[in-house]
């Protein structure tokens, strides 16, 4: 019996690899095309709560690292940089009630108990659908009630002249889905926001990414 316990864990590993949790965000960016600036040092614009919001320093840095990904360069503290960055975000939630109508089978009593025969046992012997003239006509059907919350998630990247604020670029990130944790989702929203950078201008997509 021993020997069935790893081959075990390797089909729950892979069977739990095989369901990675999957994004789709609609993505629309706008944008000065084309963005080929001579110098492109970046700093942060940030409000007073946010200098204070570790949650918002937290997805400054994956912002960071796109930017730095696309050729941007960061600029020191006390350094006067050519573009200034704003990143905000939020997430909103509904409770959502769906009715759907669904099969039951009016002879099962359960089989742990009655083996491989359908209902109680009768007087004279187990019920079996092979003697049941309706066995093989339309199921009974019950509706069945599910409720859950759903949550839209959002983002939005600007990135403008530090010199007199003139956006350059532009993206809103929307996603909905079961997940109500920001932190779990952002690294997929944002990594979305820079796909195919700059990408087309005000078109919206549809990009689906893995969370990590």
């Amino acid at each position: 019996m021993k020997r069935w316990i790893p081959l075990l864990l390797i089909g729950a590993s892979l069977l739990l690899a095989g369901c990675a949790t999957t994004i789709r965000s609609e993505v629309t960016a706008f944008h000065e095309s084309p963005l080929d600036l001579a110098d492109k040092s970046f700093t942060f614009e940030r409000s007073a709560a946010q200098d204070n919001d570790l949650e918002y320093r937290s997805y400054e840095n994956l912002v960071r690292e796109q930017l730095l990904r696309l050729g941007f360069s960061s600029a020191g503290k006390n350094q006067a940089s050519a573009l200034k960055v704003t990143l905000r975000y939020g997430i909103d939630s509904r409770d959502v009630r769906v009715v759907e109508q669904v099969p039951v089978d009016p002879y099962w009593y359960g089989a742990p108990f009655y083996g491989p025969f359908f209902g109680p046992p009768w007087r004279y012997g187990y019920y079996s659908p092979f003697y049941d003239p309706f066995w093989y006509g339309a199921p009974l059907m019950v509706p069945r009630e599910t409720n859950y919350q759903l949550f839209t998630r959002r983002l939005n990247i600007a990135i403008a002249r530090a010199a007199d604020g003139r956006k350059l670029y532009d993206v809103s990130v929307n996603s909905e889905g079961r997940i109500g944790s920001l932190p779990a989702v952002m690294p997929a929203m944002i990594r979305a926001a820079f796909a195919d950078f700059p990408g087309p201008n005000g078109v919206p997509r549809q990009i689906d990414l893995k969370l990590d």
